[in-house]
């Protein structure tokens, strides 16, 4: 078990035991007095720009006997292989844990700083051996290790874990699985407090994978879980997990059948703040390529600014600080062969809010928002790079769990819009802006609308410590501190008793959520949405994240039902689906463990499958 849950009379109890104590914590922590000493603890801190993402990845691999059937030619040592080659030879870093019920072989974290450092951690992985009995504690355990002995504070670390089932122990080693899944909680419990997201990988080609225990560790650490029923889609799955981790997306160019001849497609370099173009071409066969730039030169590939590694499945093309424009790839492969050629750009970019015009708002006031993109810790001003982009503010209203979001002007070299405070509440907000390479978050702006502080937060996996609250100026009116201890008295019990009250309003379970394209009959790979973070209400677009051409989803809202089940209701033009026939959801659908729905979406012609878990 990852999470060990509370019956609700236990949680009662400790409630009623530990509100004293918080009202006592509030109150001296929140008091004038500690106001200036914080004040003035935080005088003087700085601010410093970070430069381009770098990432200190494990791979995590399951080598007992198992894989032989499951993955029978070794494509999950192409895939990692693949994912070694898209990253960048200006230090990131890798290190290859192999386990079974032991930790086989293990290669410590290695700084990429050129094509021979990527070519030994490949070969490492040519190296491994298979073994019996499976162990997945003892793989994440040493994973976490590897991170803590030689991760840099200032890259974003990773674990990617491939697996193909379920644990199989050694009984005569007298190891129990009891002993196994509580040195498994530990080891996620400190990938989480570490700030290590653990991206699962589960290889079902028998039908037997725990999905639930690999979707577990994801969901505990802020990573992703995949699952596939074929080893083919294993380089798909991991160049998701690259793109993914670095707030990147992939862009599919073109799938083509080969005919034996030369065959061209466009690879448009969208803007010239590309670092990286990684162009991954897969396939069962060998195939060639031809380059040609913007200009209509030939580029000989492999040269000084293009980068070439292949492999039996795979080809990856490597186009350093690119032109802008449209390349022309030409490939040539074995006829009747599928070739699928997807584009991975890098991006030296981040998104900051700038500093607000005043210290501290309140209910009724209206803060104007003004973000830019950051190159290197310059600030961006090319137009064309922010109108390409679409942007919205995202407010969560904290004392309410909703979420409003709001578009952002981008005429300019800018995103600019308001946010308008309605209520005396908490609220976060924070600028999210994307096309259709990347995306990127700013931080997360912290307004206190009860007591006017402005505050600002890392955006999540950033790794950086937040400014402190914006504190109130020093007051020689004694009495000033009596009142202002009365109403902390006042507003604690009134915070205590609302968070009671939304307590008995919270979600339980996840969700899981598909998008079926009806253009392309593609479905994207599940994600599990965890539900405990949404009190009152939430929408079908808020699990979306948002995503502005789903934006229909709006009129699909959850509210908590009896007995730890979910109620979905619909707007009006919204159809529910269930069992493939059309649900009266108008008044409420009850949804319990395990059942399953979707929605059409007029507007895109996509489909969101739903399934609701605990």
């Amino acid at each position: 078990m990852l999470r060990t849950q509370l019956c609700p009379r236990t949680t009662k109890n400790m409630l009623q035991r530990l509100i004293p104590v918080l009202l006592l914590i509030l109150c001296l922590t929140a008091s004038p007095f500690t106001t200036l000493r914080a004040s003035a603890a935080s005088a003087g801190s700085t601010a410093t720009a970070a430069g381009p993402s770098r990432i200190d990845a494990v791979l995590l691999i399951d080598v007992s006997n198992s894989m032989n059937k499951s993955d029978k030619n070794n494509i999950a040592g192409e895939a990692m292989k693949m994912f070694i080659d898209m990253l960048s030879t200006q230090g990131d870093k890798v290190g290859i844990v192999a386990y079974t019920d032991k930790v086989q072989r293990e290669k410590a974290l290695l700084e990429i700083g050129s094509a021979g450092d990527k070519q030994d951690l490949k070969d490492f992985i040519d190296g491994l051996n298979r073994g019996p009995y499976t162990d997945i504690a003892v793989g994440m355990e040493e994973a976490v290790k590897v991170l803590e002995n030689g991760s840099d504070p200032s890259h974003e670390p990773m674990i990617v874990m491939l697996a193909d089932g379920n644990n199989d122990l050694d009984e005569a080693s007298g190891r129990t699985q009891s002993q196994s899944d509580q040195e498994l909680s530990a080891a996620v419990d400190a990938a989480k407090q570490k700030g290590y997201p653990v991206y699962t990988i589960g290889l079902n080609a028998d039908g037997k994978l725990n999905k639930d225990i690999l979707a577990g560790l994801s969901n505990e650490t802020g990573g992703k879980s995949f699952t596939t029923n074929s080893a083919d889609d294993l380089p798909k799955i991991l160049s998701e997990i690259f793109a993914s981790h670095l707030k990147l997306k992939i862009v599919p160019v073109q799938s083509i059948t080969a005919d034996g001849s030369f065959q061209e497609v466009t690879v448009n370099v969208p803007n010239s703040s590309v670092l990286e173009a990684n162009i991954s071409i897969m396939s069962a066969q060998p195939v060639t390529a031809k380059l040609t730039d913007p200009s209509g030169k030939e580029v000989a590939i492999p040269s000084d600014d293009v980068l070439l590694s292949k492999s039996s499945t795979y080809s990856l093309i490597k186009l350093l600080s690119p032109e802008q424009g449209d390349w022309k790839l030409q490939v040539k492969g074995v006829p009747k062969d599928k070739i699928d050629i997807n584009l991975v750009f890098n991006y030296d970019l981040e998104l900051k809010i700038d500093a607000l015009p005043s210290a501290t708002y309140k209910k009724g006031d209206t803060v104007d928002i003004v973000s830019h993109l950051y190159s290197n810790g310059a600030q961006v001003t090319l137009s064309n790079l922010y109108q390409d982009m679409n942007a919205v503010l995202l407010a969560t209203d904290l004392d309410t769990g909703t979420v409003e979001g709001l578009p952002l002007d981008n005429s300019g070299a800018e995103f600019k819009g308001s946010f308008e405070i309605k209520e005396s509440h908490t609220y976060e907000l924070k600028v999210r802006a994307e096309e259709s390479s990347f995306y990127r978050e700013s931080d997360v702006l912290k307004i206190d609308a009860k007591t006017g502080a402005v505050s600002t937060a890392p955006a999540a996996g950033s790794g950086t410590t937040g400014e402190e609250p914006l504190q109130p100026k020093e007051s020689s009116n004694t009495l000033y501190f009596i009142i202002g201890g009365v109403l902390l008295l006042i507003i604690a019990a009134a915070a205590v008793w609302m968070l009671r009250k939304q307590a008995n309003r919270g979600f339980v379970g996840q969700m899981v959520v598909e998008v079926l394209d009806g253009n392309t009959g593609e479905k994207t790979y599940p994600q599990y949405k965890k539900l405990s973070g949404f009190r009152g209400k939430f929408t079908l677009h808020q699990l979306l994240q948002l995503a502005p051409e789903l934006k229909e989803s709006e009129k699909v809202i959850f509210t908590p039902g009896k007995n730890d089940r979910l109620l979905l209701r619909s707007g009006e033009g919204i159809t529910v689906e269930r069992s493939g026939r059309a649900a009266d959801a108008s008044r409420g659908l009850e949804l319990k463990s395990g059942d399953r729905v979707s929605v059409p979406l007029q507007t895109v012609d996509k489909t969101i499958l739903l399934e609701f878990l605990i």
